[in-house]
């Protein structure tokens, strides 16, 4: 009796994995080792389509990736052509506040770029970003995340100015890792969302 054919299973729902090689071999150790272009291909598709990546990261509900990256082997393709070791795929410093992964709207930036650009929106409570109580002074204090670590910014009145401090040494940041970066799609892109943070915009 022929045994039937049977379809490879969808990556997420929607990804094919069209590789026409092992994606995770083993290696001489006898451990498995992954593609890195598998692995950047499987976690853009588990940041769209992922319904327990979504409970814990609601930002990326309705995310989703174009078509032709629904295949393994197209995105790879594009990939070889990016200066990607040791960066991450984003999808939306090119395109402010952009919901699809695609050719257009992609580029691998430096983790401390992504890092940057994440205002804590879910976690900040009822005060604006970068502001919350001093119980001690009794005022607003601002403060700001470089490299890691807590910048003290000043204690102020009301929220308004304390937000204000935090928005202007934002922009500083974003401006002086704009003049930092060699491709040209990564400055405009921060330059951009430099502007808009100025403007009190924030996607």
């Amino acid at each position: 009796m022929r045994k039937l054919y049977k379809k490879p299973k969808k990556v997420f729902g929607v990804g094919i994995n069209d590789a026409n090689y092992a994606v995770s071999p083993i290696g001489p150790d006898g451990k498995r080792l992954l593609s890195p272009y598998y692995d950047a291909w499987n976690g853009m598709l588990k940041r769209a389509y992922c319904l327990k990546f979504h409970a814990r990261f609601p930002t990326y509900t309705g995310v989703t990736v174009c078509e032709e990256w629904h295949s393994f082997m197209a995105f790879r393709a594009w990939m070889e052509t990016q200066d990607w070791q040791g960066k991450q795929l984003d999808k939306d410093i090119i395109v402010p506040g952009n919901k699809v992964y695609s050719p257009d709207t992609c580029v691998f930036v430096p983790p401390a770029i992504n890092t940057l650009l994440l205002d804590g929106g879910a976690a900040r409570g009822e005060w604006p970003i970068g502001v919350y109580w001093h119980k001690r002074g009794k005022k607003f204090c601002a403060q700001i995340k470089i490299a890691g670590r807590l910048k003290y910014l000043g204690l102020f009145t009301c929220p308004h100015e304390a937000h204000m401090a935090w928005r202007k040494a934002k922009v500083r940041l974003v401006r002086d890792a704009a003049r930092e970066q060699d491709d040209q799609r990564v400055y405009a892109g921060l330059m951009r969302r430099a502007a808009m943070i100025e403007r009190g915009i924030f996607v």
